[in-house]
């Protein structure tokens, strides 16, 4: 193999990863357990929590759930922060992380 044969097929595998990328960020996840069920995407956004019980008020769970979205998200950007100083050294691969 030349290596003009090599970067087009790097770039082919590359082009193909950016598009699974996409997919998988547009896809939502779900997860459970006993009284709490959350939605996320596939960028690891936190998109809604449910609180499943009936000793709780209402209006207590909403804001709850609320609370637990925000918090939950921010958590997520730190890891991503995190993880991007850490790999920087390694260079940007797109797709990699």
């Amino acid at each position: 193999m030349n290596m003009q044969a090599i970067m087009k097929q790097a770039q082919a595998m590359q082009k193909d990863m950016m598009k699974i990328k996409e997919e998988i960020d547009k896809t939502e996840f779900e997860g459970e357990s006993s009284f709490v069920k959350v939605k996320i995407n596939g960028k690891k956004e936190l998109l809604e929590v449910k609180i499943n019980s009936d000793n709780i008020d209402k209006d207590d769970i909403e804001i709850l759930q609320d609370m637990i979205v925000v918090a939950t998200n921010q958590a997520m950007q730190k890891v991503d922060k995190m993880t991007e100083s850490k790999m920087s050294k390694y260079g940007n691969i797109p797709g990699l992380f």
